[in-house]
């Protein structure tokens, strides 16, 4: 049973989130032939606060958003 994980920052759409879970399984597919069924694909996201590069939060380094 392989199992993908993958942790993100928050921000995709419902969609994006979706598409990738099936690219996902599709590599996993192709590249070791195991049948779909036995794949597994976790998506994690976390907020812009927790999670940092160089120590400082991505919620500091993107520029405001035109909504708020």
């Amino acid at each position: 049973m392989p199992l993908v994980e993958v942790t993100l920052v928050e921000g995709r759409t419902p969609e994006q989130l979706r598409d990738l879970q099936v690219k996902l399984t599709d590599a996993v597919i192709e590249a070791i032939a195991a049948p779909r069924e036995s794949i597994r694909v976790i998506l994690r996201e976390l907020p812009t606060t927790h999670f940092a590069i160089g120590g400082v939060p991505i919620s500091e380094l993107r520029p405001p958003s035109a909504e708020g």
